[in-house]
């Protein structure tokens, strides 16, 4: 087998990021089976930095044993950019001149896509990730047919865009996170066929959850529902944080308390029943888990959701919003936990959860078998090797 150039907007051993958690895992753990990888990036240093900015030297550098090889970025017209991407933000449909500006003044760096044209006979497959950026927009035109996408593809107006539509319709092949968001590419891009398909992402699951050990660490004896990942609007915790105020009032003799993990700012009410704790090691994140009643996941756009995962490895039921056909189909197929639609479902599934220990604990089962079955490392990078070699 070839080697595997993985292409990526920014990457980095401790960036955050959904998109970048999961090809860091896939690199590692390709490389521990034997396959010969390579990450191709720019030198810009993460999502929240400036993206006119060489924040790294271009070149190869080796980091955590994974070969990188970085490329300066071009000059943006930040202004025309934030112009069209505001529209988009907004829901708004985009001309097509603006669609170019979009692409144009997003990631991009031209000496990328020279090395590309030059020596891309000498990798096996390009794989891109994610779908929206620069990079993945003009490098999968280089060479269509070695180029693999991991879209981790939203329903939002980003998806919708005409350019991203003729582009992606020529790759070779894409891997999805979860089966509906393959049937929304197939939708919106017209894909379809073997090397179109769902793989999840891969878990470490070589972990304990000690409960007590969070409890007496951060002192908080009350029953809690737990919330992990990006405090934002975008990841509805203000829906969260609402639906559970609301909860408490109509239930005034409920100890019951949010706790929430992670970084971003929201809006908290109640200071004395929701407890922030910002960022916590990975550890007590996941004695956290242990340590919940329940976990809620509100976002109504995933297109997988580690943290219910970790939850469902602790052995905890979680409660996703029934808006995110991803969240909700990983629950109904694990029948590990409750999806919610409005307030009333909410408080019925969170009673459910917290007085019927029972049902509790055998949903947490249920998703902790369900994680093992499908997404531990050993089974996706499995999956991971057996496609690449049937397209070699």
């Amino acid at each position: 087998m070839k080697k595997i150039g993985f292409v990526i907007p920014w990457y980095g051993e401790k960036i955050g990021g959904g998109a970048e958690a999961e090809l860091r895992g896939v690199v590692h753990h390709l490389k521990d089976a034997g396959v010969e990888v390579e990450v191709l990036t720019t030198c810009v240093e993460c999502f929240a930095s400036d993206w006119n900015r060489n924040f790294h030297k271009p070149g190869v550098t080796e980091e955590a044993g994974i070969p990188v090889r970085r490329f300066r970025v071009r000059k943006r017209d930040t202004a025309a950019f934030d112009r069209v991407n505001g529209k988009l933000m907004a829901g708004e449909r985009l001309t097509p001149e603006e669609e170019k500006t979009f692409c144009k003044e997003m990631v991009n760096s031209k000496r990328l896509y020279s090395f590309l044209r030059r020596y891309g006979k000498d990798y096996g497959l390009f794989v891109f990730i994610p779908y929206m950026f620069g990079t993945t927009y003009y490098g999968c035109r280089v060479w269509p047919e070695k180029s693999i996408l991991i879209p981790c593809l939203h329903d939002e107006s980003y998806a919708y865009m005409e350019c991203f539509r003729e582009a992606f319709s020529k790759v070779r092949g894409m891997i999805f996170n979860a089966e509906p968001e393959r049937l929304l590419a197939e939708k919106l891009y017209g894909v379809k066929g073997e090397t179109f398909t769902t793989f999840g992402i891969g878990m470490e699951t070589d972990w304990q959850a000690d409960g007590e050990r969070f409890r007496k660490k951060y002192g908080i004896e009350a029953p809690f529902i737990l919330y992990a990942g990006r405090k934002d609007t975008g990841k509805r915790v203000d829906l969260l944080i609402r639906y559970f105020t609301e909860y408490r009032e109509k239930n005034p003799g409920t100890e019951l308390k949010l706790v929430l993990i992670g970084g971003g700012k929201v809006e908290i009410p109640d200071q004395e029943n929701i407890i922030d704790l910002g960022f916590v090691d990975r550890q007590d994140k996941y004695d956290a888990y242990g340590a919940a009643e329940v976990f809620c996941n509100p976002s109504e756009m995933e297109s997988f959701s580690i943290v219910i995962m970790e939850s469902w490895l602790a052995g905890r039921p979680v409660m996703v919003n029934g808006a995110c056909a991803v969240t909700k189909g990983f629950v109904e197929q694990a029948q590990g936990g409750i999806c919610f639609g409005s307030y009333e479902e909410f408080e019925e599934g969170l009673k459910k959860l917290t007085e019927k220990k029972d049902e509790a604990e055998k949903m947490g089962e249920n998703g902790r078998r369900y994680v093992l079955e499908h997404f531990d490392w050993g089974v996706i990078t499995q999956r991971y090797i057996e496609y690449f070699k049937h397209l070699g």
